[in-house]
């Protein structure tokens, strides 16, 4: 069965897609942070994410309030776990350490949806792809994480990048948005690919191996038909980006 999907759709303001909205703690586009903000059924910050979500609001933090925060608060500053505290937010504490809180963010998110009975199509996440190169590539295991957790599809935004694991099959992505920068590429990160074909690229490729110290697509672009076809043996990262 093709997957379709229309990755930036929850950055359009008429976008069709529901989602609920994790932040992470990093740094994320303002823009972008109130599109999204404002059509996500449920929302919530990692840890630190809490601070970000404090200090861009900053003048009108209670008309920003998340359903709840997650993580082990070893990142959360204590004026801001105590603002949210105070306003009734609820404050889940998570220490596990064998999970990121990224991840723990997840299986509390999954456990909400099935509880309110929320539909919705994704789950975005603000942040995870700036910084530290660990807590990037932390911030990709978590995708590979999320399809154990739950069954929507996760994509992680920040600034002008997007990430998001294809899972074995035929993918149909659509990008037609207008939203969509030049660039964009497919990884096999975590496992070598033995078969990938791709239509809707410049440089598409063809039951091609992908593979780290032998071929991956970077700095790839699309040839202007607005749909993208992948068809992939083994979880692939695309990543594309985001016209700021």
């Amino acid at each position: 069965m093709e997957r379709v999907f229309t990755p930036l759709d929850c950055l359009l303001p008429a976008g069709n897609l529901k989602f609920c909205l994790l932040i992470l703690n990093q740094p994320f586009n303002k823009g972008h942070f109130h599109c999204l903000w404002s059509k996500a059924a449920l929302r919530a910050c990692v840890d630190g994410g809490a601070n970000h979500l404090y200090h861009i609001t900053e003048g009108s933090q209670e008309s920003f309030l998340p359903d709840y925060i997650s993580g082990d608060f070893d990142s959360i500053q204590p004026e801001v776990k105590e603002f949210y505290k105070a306003k009734g937010c609820e404050l889940i504490e998570t220490m596990d350490q064998d999970f990121t809180d990224f991840t723990k963010c997840l299986q509390i998110l999954q456990k909400k949806i099935e509880e309110k009975s929320l539909q919705i199509d994704i789950i975005v996440t603000l942040g995870g792809l700036g910084g530290r190169f660990d807590q990037i590539m932390a911030s990709v295991e978590t995708l590979f994480h999320a399809t154990n957790v739950t069954p929507f599809p996760v994509i992680v935004i920040q600034e002008c990048s997007l990430i998001y694991l294809l899972q074995p099959g035929k993918h149909e992505l659509r990008v037609d948005t207008g939203l969509e920068g030049t660039w964009c590429g497919i990884i096999p990160i975590g496992n070598p690919c033995d078969s990938v074909t791709t239509t809707g690229l410049k440089w598409n490729l063809t039951n091609q191996v992908l593979k780290f110290g032998t071929l991956i697509s970077t700095s790839n672009t699309y040839d202007n038909s607005g749909i993208v076809t992948i068809e992939t043996d083994k979880p692939l990262l695309w990543t594309m980006a985001i016209k700021t």
